[in-house]
């Protein structure tokens, strides 16, 4: 049981204990207390745990542990530790991370992406810089210009590894991998281990220890799930009816594409309710005041993609809505772990249209349970479960007969004026979204 299991045993450095002991943290979690005694050891890693477990003090302990315990010195523009990830908002998380625990260490760390201006980071890697946190993007960009070497790096970790896929970064991870010296420590933390994972896994780790504290691609126990079946032209209208029902609490939706993310949030503002969109196409400065309203509670929603929102760490959660069914069932794990996180309840909603039938199936299957259907809100409409339904993955539900909602703009929804033809998607936009994203765009891409 990890609750026997202290930090204090662990037998971290004294400045480390410090910091933990002054956030209260006394027991590690499990995926905390399976990790840090290999890390420790110099083992190579494979760390396979659901969102919201605290993977990320998983490994930044033992790294701030390891550069403390050595008398070698940061180089300029040469880090010691590198960790690589997918977007600006787990780069931020991840760095701050590392500021906390390490406060009382007499180590530098820079965090770097893109969407800013590249000179201040630059200025921070010339100071010399001992854990640098970084995107595929910007790392390469700064690499190329020779503003920054890999050559001194001790210790190596590729973190959200199946997101990083998902954002079509793996011809950028490989080309880091190539870059890193031998012989050093490998880290690879993954949600879930498809097949191309492993296969990363097998270039860049030599002799790993795996650990799993929970079952792949499981769901958070503390999670109450239910799926409503409504046509698409009455989300809008649902969304306004969940929100009433769960007044106070803070709230996140996705959205499929970053358009409808930004009609989504102007719907809502129309109607009084304090909304934000965050999504790969917003500056920098502005995902950053949107976070900021969202985590002071000035901003009740956030209304996001599933690229920009990979990385939020907001308290307080307690309310996740899918208002688009994802179409990849991995994602649907990730949503949902924004709420019921460090031991706190939560409840997840997912509006499913006809067309999404198929996308909710895979999600089932992947998490090994169905998800309870609320046939009591106000726009319910039939569904049978007997009937066949065709793999999301396949293109949706196109059972013969299938109920088809009217196809109308989130904005439109959400403030009940009806379809229009303005608001119709199409099939591509409708199942493409962003979870597939494999354009050069730096803001769709996390540089």
């Amino acid at each position: 049981m990890t609750e026997t299991i202290t930090f204090a045993s662990l037998n971290l450095a004294e400045p480390i204990q410090r910091a933990l002991a002054a956030k209260n943290y006394l027991h590690p979690t499990p995926i905390q207390a399976g990790v840090i005694p290999h890390l420790l050891e110099g083992r190579d890693l494979i760390g396979c745990a659901q969102t919201g477990t605290g993977k990320t003090a998983a490994f930044a302990l033992p790294i701030l542990h390891r550069l403390a315990a050595s008398s070698r010195r940061s180089g300029r523009a040469r880090p010691r530790a590198l960790i690589l990830t997918p977007t600006r908002e787990l780069a931020s998380q991840i760095s701050d991370n590392f500021a906390a625990y390490g406060r009382h260490l007499d180590l530098r760390h820079c965090v770097i992406f893109g969407g800013v201006g590249q000179n201040p980071q630059v200025r921070a890697l010339q100071a010399g810089i001992d854990i640098l946190v970084a995107t595929p993007g910007r790392l390469l960009d700064l690499m190329q210009q020779g503003q920054l070497s890999l050559d001194s790096v001790e210790v190596f970790v590729l973190d959200e590894a199946d997101r990083m896929l998902d954002m079509g970064f793996a011809p950028d991870v490989k080309r880091v991998i190539a870059k890193l010296p031998s012989p050093r420590q490998s880290l690879l933390f993954s949600a879930t281990m498809p097949a191309p994972i492993r296969e990363i896994a097998g270039r860049l780790l030599t002799n790993p220890v795996e650990i799993n504290v929970a079952p792949v691609s499981s769901t958070a126990d503390r999670i109450e799930q239910t799926v409503c079946h409504v046509a698409k032209a009455d989300k809008g209208r649902l969304l306004l009816h969940v929100l009433t029902e769960h007044q106070g609490d803070r709230v996140l939706v996705f959205s499929r594409t970053k358009h409808g993310a930004n009609k989504l949030a102007k719907g809502l503002v129309l109607k009084g309710i304090r909304a934000e969109a965050i999504h790969g196409n917003k500056s920098q400065g502005a995902r950053e005041r949107a976070l900021d309203g969202f985590r002071r509670g000035s901003v009740r929603v956030l209304v996001a993609t599933d690229i920009a929102a990979r990385g939020i760490d907001v308290k307080g959660v307690s309310l996740v809505v899918n208002h688009d069914i994802p179409n990849e069932p991995e994602s649907y794990v990730h949503r949902i772990g924004r709420t019921a996180r460090a031991g706190a309840d939560g409840h997840a909603v997912a509006f499913c249209e006809p067309d999404e039938r198929g996308y909710l199936r895979d999600i089932e299957k992947l998490i090994r349970q169905q998800i309870p259907m609320d046939a009591d809100h106000p726009f319910a409409i039939p569904f049978d479960p007997a009937l066949p339904v065709t793999s999301g993955r396949g293109g949706g539900d196109r059972r013969p007969g299938g109920f088809r909602g009217r196809a109308q703009s989130p904005a439109a929804a959400v403030d009940g004026r009806g379809s229009s033809a303005r608001g119709r998607s199409s099939s591509a936009r409708r199942r493409g979204g962003n979870a597939r994203r494999r354009g050069p765009s730096g803001a769709s891409r996390g540089r």
